[in-house]
């Protein structure tokens, strides 16, 4: 059940160039989220009605609540202002999360695959999927340069890193780095760019691997109502009667079979 609150900054710090990791204690949304969902996030500038989607990067069972973000614009540039004590109105929390049963029912080789701003969500998800009997977590993490979260992602799972200027790990993207280590898995899971994301899925089907995405899209209400961050779908939409899905409400994780890219 979404709602909508105040919460209090605990900390917030720069992790990496216009990079911010930002800690709230909330009173319900927290211990509500799973992997794979996201809060709306609103300005405290009227003239700024709309909020601002953030993937969820922690969520822990005592309301704290991490997100980390990259500066794009005035709203995320107000965000990042923020300090301990101060106050930040929250939505969520939103969307649908990646489907953790489906994935330790396997008890394999689970690969998450991140890119640059969609390697944060990657962290809760591998911390839930490390409960699973007989379940192996294997994490890529795509960097443009800069990296940030690496601690944290290698005390989840077996972490490989590529970077666009190959000053750590593959030169190249995630892609790459599978090809240079060999990983191989039994299921994909994936968030970043859309052009990685298409590869992914290409490769997934391809070599016959269940996979879900999370799709980035600019949305405006969150919620499912106004439309405005449709992706294409394969099946018809209850909702729109074409072939659409919305990401905010009907995703924004997608088994990458159910859409096109």
């Amino acid at each position: 059940m979404k709602v909508r609150e105040y919460a209090s900054v605990i900390e917030q710090k720069e992790i990496a160039a216009g990079i911010f990791s930002l800690w709230l204690q909330t009173e319900q949304i927290a211990g509500e989220a799973v992997p794979g969902q996201f809060v709306s996030v609103y300005s405290g500038d009227a003239s700024r009605m709309l909020p601002r989607p953030i993937s969820i990067c922690e969520a822990e069972p005592d309301g704290r609540l991490r997100l980390v973000y990259r500066v794009a614009g005035k709203g995320t540039e107000e965000f990042s202002r923020l300090r301990a004590g101060e106050t930040l109105e929250i939505l969520g929390p939103l969307g649908n999360g990646y489907p953790l049963d489906a994935m330790l029912e396997k008890q394999g080789r689970v690969l998450l695959l991140g890119g640059g701003i969609g390697i944060p969500p990657m962290l809760q998800l591998a911390r839930a999927l490390q409960a699973g009997d007989g379940t192996e977590v294997q994490i890529v993490a795509g960097y443009r340069d800069e990296l940030f979260l690496t601690e944290e992602l290698a005390a989840a799972g077996k972490l490989f890193i590529a970077t666009e200027d190959g000053s750590a790990g593959t030169k190249g993207n995630v892609l790459d780095a599978m090809r240079e280590q060999g990983i191989a898995a039994d299921v994909l899971c994936a968030c970043g760019p859309k052009p990685m994301l298409r590869a992914v899925k290409a490769y997934a089907e391809e070599n016959d691997i269940p996979c879900w995405l999370s799709l980035e899209e600019r949305m405006a209400c969150g919620v499912g109502a106004c439309l405005a961050c449709v992706c294409q779908s394969k099946e018809v939409d209850g909702h729109s009667h074409v072939h659409n899905k919305r990401v905010c409400k009907d995703g924004p994780v997608f088994r990458s079979t159910e859409v096109e890219l």
